[in-house]
């Protein structure tokens, strides 16, 4: 009964809500995400006009995986503020063409729930989910945790320690990852899968909605990497809420989930009636060897050693890092100033996307301020030219990155910002200098 966040395991629990609005008549999988939100937008007008409800729950829109998160991770922007600004995210490949992970997608169907129920989207999984289930431990927000009982604290590995960090609210992403709960609490959910929408005698989603659910939606390809580790994995594609895979001649329906300290996983076989969860309250990949193990265990005699098989290749993942970094520090010129004077790199710089930033004079050295990410600051260190090293001592894990000043005529005109990590794209964010 200990509490964890699960994070994008919530994405499940949001589908199955607008597939309840479907039982009852009240929406459809291919109705027009504009019938319901006049006033959402993306990039291209036809892309907007023809989102559907399956397309929010697919990763299908054309935006790039995690295209946005900026937007809304630990900002001050409210729900449907994150998803206006994602009118101005350009997209990486066509509409419905290959799979891109989108967050803001599914916080668009939250807002949809919410629309057609004439509840919040928390309210409905409340009401409608976790009371039925008895999933008395669940909650849609870290406002409702007791940090003081029965609640796991969540850590991360930097420098090869490991440090407590403080829970980050997730409430404006929340139908894409805010959920908390428990082992106990999320075995019921799984349970609900298994017994195809039924609970007792209570019929909480329709079975013909949960094939809708549990249906490839978008083809994810299979690497010849994949395949050398899992020759039994002929296909995977994504369904709605639910990623779909087959294993050992068996259909593996799952989700993993990510958040700040902690990583989830959810995962059940309904020709085997097996369903598992892992939750864990450490940035770790723990849970990728051991579901692989529970996996075999019940569906083969495969005895393959998963946890020496990752540890491998995360040792190797480390080492090419650390070469990486080698290699960008010897691209650095010695001797190198800025351009301009300090001062002149001063000033409120404007992202359309994310709104602003500040690069401020502190002790005869430049700072950087994010406006409506508070914990994103930084002290920036020169580096070359008009290059500056940016390290966020509130985000320890995140690592070092690079704020690049563009100049033209003797002025400012923008700053580009990148810090490499596989979960935020700061390079998409483009920053202007206001005058």
């Amino acid at each position: 009964n200990t509490s964890f966040a699960v994070a994008s395991n919530t994405k499940s629990f949001t589908a199955t809500a607008l597939g309840i609005l479907v039982d009852e008549g009240k929406l459809n999988w291919n109705d027009k995400v504009v019938d319901y939100l006049p006033w959402f937008r993306l990039y291209d007008p036809y892309v907007t006009q023809n989102m559907t409800i399956r397309d929010l729950l697919s990763h299908r829109s054309g935006l790039e995986t995690f295209s946005g998160d900026l937007i809304w991770y630990g900002s001050s922007y409210s729900r449907d503020e994150v998803i206006k600004r994602a009118s101005f995210l350009k997209p990486r490949y066509g509409f419905r063409e290959t799979y891109g992970y989108s967050n803001i997608m599914f916080l668009v169907a939250g807002q949809i729930v919410a629309e057609v129920s004439g509840m919040s989207w928390d309210d409905f999984l409340s009401q409608r989910i976790f009371k039925p289930l008895s999933m008395n431990h669940t909650t849609t927000s870290i406002k409702q945790l007791d940090l003081k009982g029965n609640t796991a604290l969540p850590h991360n590995d930097v420098d090869g320690q490991v440090i407590s960090i403080n829970y980050l609210n997730w409430d404006n992403i929340g139908p894409a990852g805010s959920i908390n709960s428990t082992s106990a609490d999320m075995i019921k959910w799984l349970q609900l899968q298994l017994h195809k929408g039924k609970w007792g005698d209570e019929t909480i989603i329709s079975e013909k909605s949960l094939r809708e659910l549990w249906s490839p939606q978008t083809i994810q390809r299979v690497s010849s990497f994949s395949e050398r580790l899992w020759p039994s994995t002929h296909f995977k594609s994504y369904g709605m809420g639910w990623g779909l895979m087959d294993y050992h001649g068996k259909k593996v329906i799952s989700h993993s989930g990510g958040y700040d300290g902690m990583i989830s996983f959810s995962a059940f076989v309904p020709e085997a009636n097996l369903g598992f969860v892992i939750l864990t309250n450490i940035n770790s990949s723990l849970y990728y060897p051991l579901s692989y193990k529970i996996l075999d265990t019940y569906l083969s005699n495969d005895t393959t050693d998963w946890s020496t098989r990752f540890y491998d290749l995360i040792e190797q993942n480390k080492e090419a890092e650390k070469k990486k970094l080698e290699e960008d520090e010897l691209k650095l010129i010695p001797g190198t100033s800025p351009t301009l004077p300090l001062e002149k790199y001063t000033g409120t710089y404007l992202s359309e996307v994310y709104g602003e930033v500040k690069v401020e004079l502190k002790d005869n050295q430049l700072y950087l301020s994010f406006g409506p990410t508070p914990m994103f600051h930084s002290p920036l260190k020169h580096w070359q030219y008009n290059t500056f090293k940016i390290k966020f001592p509130e985000v320890p894990s995140l690592p070092e990155g690079k704020a690049a000043f563009i100049i033209d005529t003797d002025q400012v005109q923008k700053l580009l910002i990148d810090v490499p990590n596989p979960d935020f794209d700061f390079t998409e964010l483009d920053f202007i200098h206001q005058k």
